[in-house]
């Protein structure tokens, strides 16, 4: 064979290959440029960076060809306003807390977190691998909508009390800033609840519109400054035994998606909600020592409280269980997994945690040999 010919025909085969890829890589990737309103304040870096995280993956791994813009609350839409500029076609999607939107229909709640609910192991498991987002998208689907899990800030705090709990009768016509279901919850406590976005929250407290107001947790807590205007921080966060965040999309924009840039936003939601999760338990250790050396005064809820609300919460769920078929049909897949994962937990993790937690306080937790 004559060696010059077959080199001359291989390179013109792969030249002929690569033009005929090309356009059918383009298809696949065609330019996309998206917007996406958060329900959270830059200044918030960390939860506020879910959205840019997904953003980022989906950029990187297109190589520019499908690009998502991330505007701050207020910039296109208030915070609390996210899901609806997504459903009326304003933005292609939102980064928020399903929870928020209760006011539509208590379901979209089982979408981030709810009382006495599941904690951040036990959501991701249900929602990847139990049917979880199965169920979700069955229900947003109604709504206009395609859910992507985008975050996580694990278990939360109970939120900051300008006066001391002493039992159940103190909850009484406190004024507080609670969004959710646990709202309803409260408001079996005696407790006014009060939706007011996070950005607002400082300057309830400080000129004392509320008396009491729950967030995050203490990296979040402390860059807003609650501890100067509401001295008593306390654990834990029943109502948010996790907060699963989540990117809204439009649902005629999510099935006008290839199927490539669908597969690719749901991974790129699942790593933000790992690097979420991360990012938190990672700052939020050296936080809460900064609020206890700047005078916030750490209190567990009484045990009162936490059985009062536990009941009132099993009454809520009675409630919309009975008058809402959507709602009870994602609640009882919840539920039934939230009781075989705590039987689990408790055998290995839990086992595990509190011996070394026990040998954090007799400090023989050590560095080096």
């Amino acid at each position: 064979m004559d060696r010059r010919k077959f080199l001359r025909g291989a390179a013109l085969g792969t030249a002929a290959a690569g033009s005929l890829a090309a356009p059918a890589i383009a298809q696949s990737m065609p330019k996309l440029q998206w917007r996406c309103t958060s329900s959270f304040p830059k200044s918030l870096d960390t939860i506020y960076a879910g959205a840019e995280n997904l953003a980022k993956h989906v950029s990187e791994a297109t190589d520019g060809n499908f690009t998502i813009q991330v505007y701050a609350s207020g910039e296109i839409v208030p915070g609390l306003q996210a899901a609806d500029a997504v459903t009326s076609g304003t933005v292609e999607m939102c980064h928020t807390a399903a929870s928020y939107y209760v006011g539509k229909n208590a379901t979209y709640a089982l979408a981030a977190s709810t009382p006495f609910g599941l904690n951040a192991r036990s959501m991701h498991a249900w929602a990847y691998y139990g049917g979880g987002l199965d169920l979700l998208n069955e229900f947003f689907a109604g709504e206009g909508l395609y859910y992507v899990p985008c975050g996580n800030t694990g278990a939360q705090m109970g939120g900051w009390f300008r006066k001391e709990i002493n039992s159940v009768a103190d909850m009484n016509g406190l004024k507080m800033r609670i969004a959710g279901l646990a709202g309803k919850v409260m408001e079996k406590l005696g407790v006014v609840p009060q939706q007011i976005a996070g950005g607002d929250i400082y300057p309830s407290l400080e000129r004392g519109a509320i008396d009491a107001a729950e967030f995050i947790g203490p990296y979040d807590d402390e860059k807003l400054g609650f501890y100067k205007v509401a001295p008593y921080y306390y654990y834990p966060g029943w109502w948010e035994g996790n907060l699963l965040l989540n990117c809204f999309i439009n649902l005629d924009a999510w099935n006008a998606l290839p199927l490539g840039y669908q597969s690719l936003l749901k991974t790129a939601g699942a790593a933000a909600t790992l690097e979420m999760l991360a990012d938190y338990d990672y700052r939020n250790p050296s936080a809460i020592k900064h609020l206890v050396q700047n005078g916030a005064l750490l209190r567990a809820f009484p045990q009162d409280v936490m059985n009062a609300s536990f009941d009132a919460s099993q009454a809520i769920y009675d409630e919309i269980t009975a008058t809402n078929p959507a709602f009870k049909k994602v609640y009882d897949s919840q539920m039934a997994f939230r009781n075989e994962s705590y039987l689990w937990q408790q055998v290995a993790e839990y086992s595990f945690d509190t011996f070394m937690m026990v040998k954090q306080r007799e400090g023989a937790l050590k560095m080096g040999g």
